[in-house]
């Protein structure tokens, strides 16, 4: 199943992801992308923290189909279980 766009929580600074979440039906899945996933996404080379929101709805479309493939195979981590995204997940 396809997951529905969800909400922008923000950017976590110690973490160095931005935190977003994706809908499967009424339930809501706690997603992150890395900072360096996004850099990556875009060959760009340290993004700016201020900056980090604008960037992931750049690349907002990208990101969500690879939660949404992650999801269907039920790659989840940590507690509560979300879906964490990193550079590797485009590789390839």
């Amino acid at each position: 199943m396809t997951l529905a766009r969800g909400n922008i929580r923000g950017y976590e600074f110690d973490r160095m992801v931005l935190l977003f979440s994706m809908m499967d039906g009424p339930r809501e899945i706690p997603c992150a992308v890395s900072a360096s996933a996004m850099d990556a996404l875009e060959h760009a080379s340290r993004t700016a923290t201020s900056e980090r929101e604008e960037q992931f709805l750049r690349l907002r479309d990208r990101i969500e189909q690879c939660a949404s493939r992650k999801f269907d195979a039920g790659e989840f981590e940590g507690t509560p279980p979300g879906i964490i995204i990193r550079s590797i997940d485009f590789r390839g």
